[in-house]
């Protein structure tokens, strides 16, 4: 049965010839004219609906929202005039899938339908941005999306904010930007803003000079210093204080900072990407975070889906942390059956990409001759679905990293501020090391 589209667009010229061209590639077409029958055919069945943005009644992004509301899992293609990243970003934020820009190429319009309705299984579940970048493994349309918007905003020097909830691989996102720009023979420095106490992060952001306080015997270069040429990323900048989110924003804005201690200017040339799991907007309306700062740092956003939202990449990413995995530890190459990988990906995986991959660590550890069995891999799932509140869980977690909080947190899937605090609530401060 031939998969259901709909177009909106009002150009008679333009709809009659995608009208045509698609159902030359034997797709069934439905076409209308206007945002208010655009809105009113999301409540219909649809395998993908393309729309204009610019219609005489309104704007195509109500189209999207529409469908994102009656059916969430329709893709939703929009058409964009050349250039346009803001719109096509505005479009994205409203739920839209991918974009398109005028004047289309058909060869691109079918080769994205085609890949959108399931009818290209030969796509690439790969994309390597090249230098050190690792792969990042996945071929569900919402992924590919925001790796078009990588590919597109990489050139340039825009400031990225890349956001998603932990585990989800903002920073291989960083790296792979990083590595597709113009500063790849640059450094890339990371920061996790969230594993850095409040009172040192102005002096790791910026560095100091010789004497600038008491043990200052020599002169320090801070992380924007190190970054020069390259990249600097800023992982969970919401956890960055409002004195220190001033600094940054002068950098934003001014191109210079100065070191602890310093009374000199000094220009910063680096390109910077940032990351959170927080809602910024909602920070701002707190007074957590400056509205000013945020209107810098979210000029293109790429929003990354969870694991559970792209499922279908979950037999592709296992068969490629597992090798990853094994090489690293020196373990017998793995063998994951059809019944295992049917089971990793029958799971909603709330720690997302991270969490799998410590999953499949224990489980290759555990298993003979790389043979991970379904009966195994039970119990390392009801370990993993202990919830991070649960102090067993947190107990479990630093004795498996033998009291390292940062990586008890990735285990966890959450941040690491996240697990100071519950750690503090269950009076866990010092497990295992000191209460043996």
């Amino acid at each position: 049965m031939a998969h259901r589209l709909l177009i909106v667009e009002d150009r008679d010229s333009l709809r009659r010839l995608l009208e045509r061209a698609l159902r030359g590639e034997g797709y069934d077409v439905v076409s209308v004219a206007t945002e208010a029958d655009g809105v009113a055919s999301a409540t219909e069945p649809f395998a993908l609906a393309l729309t204009d943005l610019q219609l005489p009644d309104g704007n195509g992004l109500e189209v999207v929202r529409a469908f994102t509301r009656h059916q969430p899992r329709t893709p939703v293609v929009v058409l964009t005039a050349f250039g346009s990243v803001t719109t096509a970003v505005d479009a994205m934020k409203a739920g839209a899938t991918d974009f398109l820009e005028k004047p289309l190429e058909l060869d691109d319009l079918f080769a994205l339908v085609g890949s959108l309705v399931g009818e290209h299984e030969e796509e690439p579940e790969r994309f390597e941005a090249g230098g050190d970048a690792p792969a990042i493994i996945g071929r569900h349309p919402r992924l590919k999306a925001a790796l078009r918007l990588l590919e597109k905003v990489a050139p340039t020097e825009t400031t990225v904010l890349v956001t998603g909830p932990s585990g989800t691989g903002k920073e291989l996102f960083a790296q792979a930007l990083h590595s597709c720009s113009k500063r790849r023979q640059g450094p890339f420095v990371a920061v996790n803003c969230a594993a850095i106490p409040d009172a040192l992060m102005e002096n790791e952001l910026f560095g100091h000079e010789k004497g600038a306080f008491t043990g200052a015997d020599r002169r320090q270069l801070g992380r924007f210093e190190q970054a020069e040429g390259g990249t600097l990323f800023l992982d969970e900048i919401g956890e960055l204080k409002l004195e220190v989110q001033a600094k940054v924003l002068r950098v934003l804005e001014a191109k210079t900072f100065e070191r602890v201690g310093g009374g000199r200017p000094r220009r910063a040339d680096v390109r910077i990407v940032a990351a959170t799991n927080r809602d910024l907007h909602a920070m701002v309306r707190d007074g957590t975070f400056r509205q000013d700062l945020l209107y810098r740092l979210d000029v293109f956003p790429i929003a990354l889906p969870t694991l559970a939202e792209r499922r279908s990449d979950v037999p592709a990413l296992c068969r490629h942390l597992a090798t990853q995995i094994a090489e690293r530890l020196g373990l017998e190459r793995p063998s994951l059956s059809p019944d295992v990988l049917d089971r990793l990906q029958a799971e909603d995986w709330p720690g997302n990409v991270r969490q799998l991959a410590n999953l499949l660590e224990r489980a290759l550890i555990l298993a003979d001759d790389g043979q991970v069995r379904l009966e195994d891999l039970e119990v390392l799932l009801g370990a993993a679905r202990a919830t991070p509140d649960d102090a067993e869980a947190l107990r479990h977690a630093l004795r498996q990293t033998d009291g390292d909080k940062q990586r008890a947190a990735e285990i966890l899937g959450v941040s690491y501020r996240t697990l100071q605090r519950r750690v503090r609530e269950h009076d866990l401060e010092g497990y295992p090391r000191y209460r043996r």
